[in-house]
């Protein structure tokens, strides 16, 4: 279901894009002496990305206080999404820093790398970024997140633990 949904939505704005002047292209870190990916790769890469991702949280939502966090926590990730597509949509570059770097600090703080996390966030961004980026945008951050969350304080705490031992 969740596939399907992603699949539309991504059909739904391309044919937006196509009746309003065509299906726009980006180029990578907006540098027009790098490659530009067509925002058609949404309709492979979105259905694609929530095929990966719903298994994970579908898995973990066995009741309903656990399909409510994961809800939550995807629209935590769509309004991060949104705040950094805004921010850059409307040329300032200085609050899109900030909302980014926002997010790297939510990372350690919340488990950002999750699966519903990282889908909310793509799908958010995907309206005026295309696909792509933020798929790769939203990797970074889900990977720092996991560095942190899973290795790093992990391993503060154990070498804190033989301090004091």
């Amino acid at each position: 279901m969740i596939i399907l949904l992603v699949a539309v939505l991504a059909l739904l704005h391309l044919g937006w894009q196509w009746t309003h002047g065509g299906i726009v292209s980006h180029h990578l870190l907006a540098n027009p002496a790098l490659p530009a990916v067509s925002n058609g790769w949404g309709i492979i890469a979105l259905p694609a990305l929530a095929w990966a991702l719903s298994g994970s949280f579908l898995r973990r939502a066995t009741s309903r206080p656990a399909a409510r966090a994961i809800l939550v926590a995807a629209f935590a990730g769509a309004a991060a999404g949104t705040a950094l597509s805004l921010a850059f949509s409307l040329g300032s570059t200085d609050h899109a820093t900030l909302v980014l770097l926002a997010i790297l600090l939510a990372g350690v703080a919340w488990p950002v790398y999750r699966a519903e996390y990282l889908l909310g966030f793509v799908l958010a961004m995907s309206w005026v970024f295309g696909p792509i980026l933020p798929i790769l945008v939203g990797a970074v951050v889900a990977l720092a997140s996991f560095i942190v969350r899973r290795i790093a304080w992990p391993a503060i705490a154990w070498m804190a633990s033989r301090l004091r031992a």
